[in-house]
């Protein structure tokens, strides 16, 4: 099939009309949904019959990876337009499923959930923002870059701002968003893979980095989409089916979205119990001593360490001498080799060591109370206010960054490149909103579900009694799941618990007393999520590479199978790139998967918005103006997140990090490019001359009706 042209006549190629395209569509992914429960519940039978957790794990992983691989390998290409756009066949509905599956990253899916655990109401920033990003898309982007034709964003802003240094600023954005975006993914893949199989995290990241590669190396975007509306179909019934099964455990209704609020209340309750329980505030005040103790010591960083060393050696000496187990000894021995090494590896630990203790003194294990709006009161004195003023602030910048990142991703927007018309590229935005409001509508009453569960039967269960889902957890990262009996009474207190967000998804099935098989499929189901947005974003930076620099400003001579192996070469080489910077998050425990995911959006929003959109709706917009707004408002964001972050000031050895401007934190980067961005293009053009009659007449082309079809050539220009 390599090399299969339109009318190939393969489902996955396209061949024959849209309607008979459609059709055969249906047949296909009806019988897929069908075969895919099938083999649930047959995995689910054999688990009965003693089949063990390994297996399972490793026959789910097998199954989905080659699954992937065959539809790569049935949709390998080498045609321009089938590898960058899918020849520009996608039905609507299948656009929005693969749009849904693009969307659905590890962040949606592991992440989300989480997220709303450990924040509450804060959490739902992420929801308005994300669901309200595409209402931009539809008003202000897709069908609009749809009619532009051609196939990527740097493309547009080539043509529209009429030169190479346009198209060059935004293959930077592009990389370095994707980039980001993509890290979380792998980290991700990661994650999902070491539960799955039980291998180490950095096998777990390539062993998923086969399963990206095989698919987007061999057919690009035709290859992406058919994948990626497979890996729909198993995310949305891997997310749906432990969320119901906890409803109707906790409530005899199967309808999770309907019961949220009466959930809802009983966490209120419990809250207010855990917050006034003797054996919590005992926990509490244990966590507070330490963080006193912790904060002495930082005082004088060189004398404590030196008293530490010296105690730590005297216990070890004491014990050989007196012939104590060797048991003993050993750990006397491991404990001194834990003490740092010298005074700036000392106060780098206890520092990190006293946030934690600090943050578990705090009541509900530094969570907030699920239903509270905001920090802080504003009827308080100056510093509650204050708290209310900045928490507030906060939840509307991230809204604000969260949604015109929506619009600005090129991953998403390449996707509306790959419809056969403008008009289905309106209704594939609507179908895309449908599809993610599925997950989006769930992921609340999820995150109440899971706390229900875990306040109520978790909390107040003894510790030899725990289930064995939280040793599993903790092996894969403690980071993630970690007891300890602080209080010494045997009983599991909610201080004596750190629960990472990344977790609650993948552990839910497990939480709710579900067979090990269910776990199976949501790991499957958060590693399809991972793997499609993975290999959206590793052909948007393929591509920017090796169509919009190789081919539009290298070599515009270059024949298309030239150009779609360069991509695949480049493709290996970014993915190969991503995974080692993702396993140095891994190694460094500074980021989680939504926050690398949010920094994406606010690169991609602070850079590409004011430029498309200005590009799109402002004639007088000139090229000088993009290239100094895109440069200004992606510049001002990334410095922001570089110099407040503590991944980010990691990366680039930052020492000395500024204060937060208005308090806004560094995710919400955004904020503050996306309108310095704005007014540098305006400004800037302003006092420039204005574009070419030609570019002129193309901002009227995209934005209004022709006679002459649905996409312009833009070659010339």
């Amino acid at each position: 099939m390599a090399g299969m042209t339109p009318n190939d006549g393969s489902v996955f190629g396209g061949g024959g009309s849209n309607a008979a395209f459609k059709k055969q569509l249906n047949k296909i992914y009806a019988w897929y949904t069908g075969g895919f429960i099938l083999f649930v519940v047959v995995l689910g039978i054999l688990e009965q019959m003693g089949m063990g957790r390994a297996m399972i794990g490793y026959v789910f992983l097998g199954a989905t990876v080659l699954l992937y691989a065959g539809i790569g390998v049935m949709s390998r290409t080498n045609d321009a337009a089938e590898y960058y756009v899918a020849g520009r066949r996608v039905p609507a509905l299948y656009n929005g499923m693969a749009t849904g599956a693009d969307w659905m990253s590890a962040a949606s899916f592991i992440g989300m959930a989480g997220t709303l655990y450990l924040t509450g109401y804060g959490g739902l920033a992420f929801i308005m923002g994300w669901t309200g990003g595409y209402c931009l898309v539809a008003l202000f982007l897709a069908p609009y870059l749809r009619k532009f034709g051609q196939f990527t964003v740097p493309d547009f802003l080539g043509a529209r701002y009429d030169g190479n240094l346009p198209r060059f600023l935004g293959i930077v954005a592009a990389i370095l968003c994707s980039f980001t975006y993509v890290v979380a993914q792998i980290y991700g893949v990661g994650l999902i893979t070491t539960r799955l199989a039980g291998v180490p995290f950095e096998l777990g990241v390539f062993l998923g980095l086969a399963g990206i590669l095989v698919c987007s190396f061999l057919g690009g975007m035709r290859a992406v989409t058919w994948t990626q509306v497979a890996q729909y179909i198993i995310l949305i019934i891997a997310y749906l089916i432990p969320v119901v099964w906890l409803s109707v455990k906790q409530t005899s209704f199967p309808v999770p979205q309907l019961i949220y609020g009466q959930q809802l209340e009983k966490v209120t309750a419990k809250e207010a119990e855990l917050i006034k329980d003797p054996k919590e505030l005992e926990v509490r005040a244990i966590f507070k001593a330490r963080a006193d103790a912790l904060t002495e010591k930082l005082k004088d960083v060189p004398a404590a360490l030196a008293a530490d060393k010296a105690a730590a050696e005297k216990k070890v000496a004491d014990l050989k001498a007196a012939n104590a187990p060797a048991d003993e000894i050993a750990a006397a021995e491991k404990a001194l080799a834990a003490v740092p090494k010298d005074a700036e590896a000392a106060k780098k630990a206890w520092t990190a060591q006293r946030t934690g203790a600090t943050n578990r003194s705090n009541q509900l294990a530094n969570m907030p109370r699920h239903g509270q709006q905001f920090a802080g009161d504003p009827a308080g004195d100056e510093k509650a206010r204050t708290a209310f003023d900045t928490s507030r602030r906060n939840f509307l910048a991230l809204i604000f960054c969260l949604m015109v990142g929506t619009a600005a991703l090129p991953h998403i927007l390449m996707r509306y490149y790959t419809t056969p018309s403008v008009k289905q590229a309106r209704e594939s935005v609507t179908w895309s909103l449908f599809f993610i409001f599925l997950l989006y509508f769930t992921a609340p009453a999820l995150a109440v579900l899971v706390k229900y569960e875990v306040f109520t039967v978790l909390v107040g269960t003894p510790f030899d009694k725990l289930p064995a889902w939280i040793t599993a957890w903790a092996k894969v990262d403690a980071a993630l799941l970690s007891v300890a009996d602080i209080n010494k009474d045997g009983i599991l207190q909610l201080a004596e618990m750190t629960i990472g967000g990344d977790i609650i998804v993948l552990a839910t099935p497990e939480i709710g007393g579900l067979p090990y098989v269910i776990s199976g499929m949501v790991a499957a189901g958060g590693l399809a999520a991972a793997l499609s947005t993975a290999d959206g974003l590793l052909l948007t930076m393929a591509n920017a590479l090796s169509h919009d620099l190789y081919y539009k400003m290298i070599d515009p001579n270059a024949p298309a199978s030239k150009r779609v192996t360069i991509s695949k070469v480049l493709l290996l080489v970014v993915a190969l790139a991503a995974a080692y910077v993702a396993y140095q998050v891994h190694v460094s425990k500074n980021a989680d998967i939504l926050f690398l995911v949010a920094a994406a959006f606010s690169f991609a929003a602070a850079s590409f918005f004011p430029a498309l959109t200005l590009g799109i709706f402002w004639k007088r917009a000139t090229a000088a103006g993009a290239c100094a707004g895109m440069i200004a408002g992606l510049g001002i964001a990334f410095y922001y997140m570089s110099m407040t972050h503590p991944l980010f000031r990691g990366w680039f050895n930052v020492t000395t990090p500024i204060e937060l401007w208005w308090g806004i934190l560094p995710i919400s980067a955004g904020v503050f490019g996306v309108p310095v961005g704005f007014a540098v293009i305006i400004l800037v053009s302003l006092v420039t001359p204005a574009p070419r009659k030609d570019i002129q007449d193309l901002v009227d082309h995209v934005r209004y009706p022709t006679l002459r079809g649905d996409t312009i050539n833009t070659t010339a220009t």
